[in-house]
């Protein structure tokens, strides 16, 4: 049977939530609604979701808390699309810090609500094609660290597993592609969330500072990514093509 995605909207307005779940489905998609915090880990306790749409502002735990939760849990790689107020910058900031894969800011339309879940649905599952390097190793080495390009997770010197979102994932694999190579933050929106950056979008340096987080790379004298003033970012380190052990 062919799969048909999953969508969990999270938001207190009654009113949203059911505007969004009835055009969602209307377009072949199957949605659930739930209007909190506690409502959304019960749910998660026994349904699995391709992507949750979250709500910024709403009472009790609001959706940058669950977003940090999601993020630190057994659903950390599940993709999240946040809903922010039009004038609340700073929230969109801290909710990319936090792992959101996108957002949409209100009032939006149906429509282009549909467009970015596909999008992420779509960023989440594959690289694009001009990015795709051989699998056949399955690791990529640097540094001290190793990538496992099938199950999407870091190893480090000592083989402890350091898990990554979907989003760190496609942005070291950008990196790891390129590597020596000077991108700017135009090439890196597109080429891991297939769009072009706005004048004011930070999301890529929110991105490669949670990315140096997980390296442990120091942001002032950096080992892996380095930043290129006026120009972009550079992953410094040679990399090399392991094979899996069987």
């Amino acid at each position: 049977m062919e799969h048909v995605d999953h969508i969990l909207i999270v938001d207190d307005d009654r009113e949203i939530r059911e505007l969004i779940g009835n055009y969602l489905k209307k377009n072949g998609l199957r949605t659930s609604v739930v209007a909190d915090g506690r409502a959304l880990r019960k749910f998660l306790q026994g349904t699995p979701v391709d992507l949750i749409v979250l709500d910024i502002m709403m009472p009790g735990d609001d959706g940058l808390l669950l977003c940090r939760e999601l993020r630190a849990g057994k659903h950390r790689a599940t993709p999240i699309l946040m809903l922010t107020a039009r004038d609340d910058e700073t929230d969109r900031i801290i909710g990319l810090e936090m792992g959101a894969d996108d957002y949409l800011t209100k009032p939006f339309s149906a429509r282009e609500l549909l467009a970015r879940i596909n999008a992420v649905l779509r960023r989440t599952r594959m690289l694009p094609p001009n990015l795709q390097a051989a699998e056949t190793g399955h690791l990529l080495a640097f540094g001290t660290w190793r990538l496992d390009t099938i199950a999407r997770h870091l190893l480090d010197a000592h083989d402890t597993l350091v898990a990554l979102s979907g989003a760190e994932y496609r942005l070291l694999r950008v990196f790891l592609d390129h590597p020596q190579r000077v991108l700017n933050r135009d090439q890196l929106l597109n080429l891991t969330q297939g769009r072009d950056a706005d004048l004011f979008d930070r999301s890529i340096d929110l991105l490669v500072s949670r990315l140096r987080q997980r390296l442990q790379d120091d942001a002032r004298e950096p080992a892996y990514i380095k930043t290129v003033r006026s120009e972009g970012y550079v992953f410094s380190m040679s990399v090399d093509t392991l094979s899996a052990t069987p």
